[in-house]
């Protein structure tokens, strides 16, 4: 994507004619489904991936999940991750991949005893391969990303493209949105994750992207606005993103992509100068007002629920017992079957099945972190392990990696209120790999070392 402002509006504005052509004929989202891979992959072959193609592909693919899962696009919900890692593997076979990535193949490997576990146990009503595709094709999918991007070089704008490139989506969603749902007033009666105002899907997820995409245009907005236009655009889909991302009640993906923009905020604090010190600042200052302005505006279409919602408390203002939504519940049978099964654990997919017992209903872990304990075992510790500290080891000379810690943040925190239910964390923590250089050197390689 060329980084022009003619060329950016445009992208904007036919992404939201696709939400409005999506919207009116609901049967094209399939079409539009079909038609990203191939003409993915068309871009790929022709360039021989010379320009990391597949990485852009992906992120698109990444950005526009929740849309098509919330249309009817998506062929299965593991539709997406299955597009990334066939990318991600066409990627290594035209630019191959560092040898130093083995510990994801290490990590893929600590995965197959769960699986040996979960295959010995006699139960007729258990599907061993549903059971692997809903639990691990997050895990493969961040896997085979991460051997991919571990240690390539991009430039910092062209990471800021991959950035876009999941956001362009976002604004499709969004219109979506609002078209599914225009008075947001009119459907919210109470303080739990709203459906209505998250276009008929699954609210956590909804939010999850919406988050990320709060992220991506604020990014847009303070680092790569380059016109008066660009600038009133991304201020625009920041407000609009942000806002429709608060009305779907579910908190995690907010409370992220807030926890994702304030980190960038203090990075670049940090590394600039006096005067650029001064301009973070105001830039802080009116980020802030901004937030309290939707926030405020948020409170009076949902009648002050919203912050109820925020504080925790039901429709009638009472202090709720349980803090995460019934997650603690969830969590606390994850450890009990941990403290069990501490070697092993009880094998993939089999917590949720277990939970029919201790919880009444089959209820799948929200929390990656709880499930690794209690489906994997011992050998669940040491693959998130490897997942927590190999990206911090190539930080340490990759200090150009400004949205490293954004990013790894948006990965932890979304794993631990979402799980890997859609490919952004999994492709975000990857990006974390990524070899960043802000300024072009004398000569560039596009190998890894």
């Amino acid at each position: 994507m060329k980084n022009n402002s003619i060329s950016y509006i445009f992208l904007v504005l036919i992404h939201v004619i696709i939400g409005l052509v999506i919207f009116v004929v609901p049967l094209l989202s399939k079409i539009y489904a079909l038609l990203i891979p191939i003409v993915g992959l068309s871009i790929v072959i022709r360039n021989k991936n010379k320009n990391n193609e597949v990485i852009f592909v992906a992120a698109y693919l990444v950005g526009v999940e929740v849309f098509l899962r919330m249309t009817g696009g998506n062929f299965s919900n593991e539709y997406v991750k299955f597009l990334v890692i066939f990318f991600m593997i066409i990627g290594m076979f035209y630019s191959n991949f560092s040898m130093r990535s083995f510990l994801y193949i290490v990590f893929l490997v600590l995965l197959i005893p769960g699986i040996l576990v979960a295959a010995s146990v006699d139960d007729l009503g258990f599907d061993l391969k549903k059971a692997i595709a809903f639990n691990l094709s997050g895990s493969f999918c961040l896997a085979i990303a991460s051997m991919y991007m571990y240690k390539k070089r991009l430039l910092f704008s062209e990471l800021q493209n991959v950035v876009i490139g999941i956001g362009l989506p976002i604004v499709s969603t969004v219109l979506y949105l609002f078209l599914y749902n225009p008075s947001v007033r009119d459907v919210v009666t109470g303080t739990q994750s709203n459906f209505e105002t998250s276009g008929g899907f699954g609210p956590n997820q909804v939010s999850t992207i919406l988050g990320l995409g709060m992220f991506a245009f604020f990014s847009q907005l303070i680092l790569f606005s380059k016109s008066k236009k660009e600038i009133i655009l991304n201020a625009i889909l920041l407000t609009f993103v942000s806002y429709r991302g608060i009305v779907t009640f579910s908190r995690g993906g907010i409370i992220t992509g807030v926890v994702m923009i304030l980190c960038l905020l203090l990075l670049l604090f940090a590394f600039s100068n006096d005067r650029g010190k001064r301009k973070i600042t105001l830039v802080f200052l009116l980020v802030g007002a901004l937030g309290v302005g939707i926030f405020s505006y948020t409170s009076l279409q949902t009648s002050g629920l919203i912050e109820k919602r925020y504080a925790n408390k039901d429709g009638k203002g009472r202090e709720k017992k349980d803090r995460l939504g019934g997650r603690e519940a969830v969590i606390d049978t994850d450890l009990k079957l941990f403290v069990d099964n501490p070697i092993l654990g009880i094998g993939v997919g089999m917590g949720k099945e277990n939970r029919k017992e201790s919880l009444g209903q089959a209820v799948a872990a929200h929390s990656e972190v709880s499930r690794l304990l209690s489906e994997h075992g011992l050998f669940g510790i040491f693959s998130f392990l490897i997942l927590l500290f190999v990206p911090f080891t190539l930080y340490i000379n990759n200090r150009q990696h400004i949205y490293f810690f954004s990013f790894f943040l948006f990965w932890l925190l979304t794993i631990n209120h979402a799980a890997l239910r859609i490919a952004a964390p999994a492709f975000v923590y990857a990006l974390c790999l990524l070899s960043v250089q802000i300024k072009i050197p004398e000569k560039t390689e596009n190998t890894t070392s």
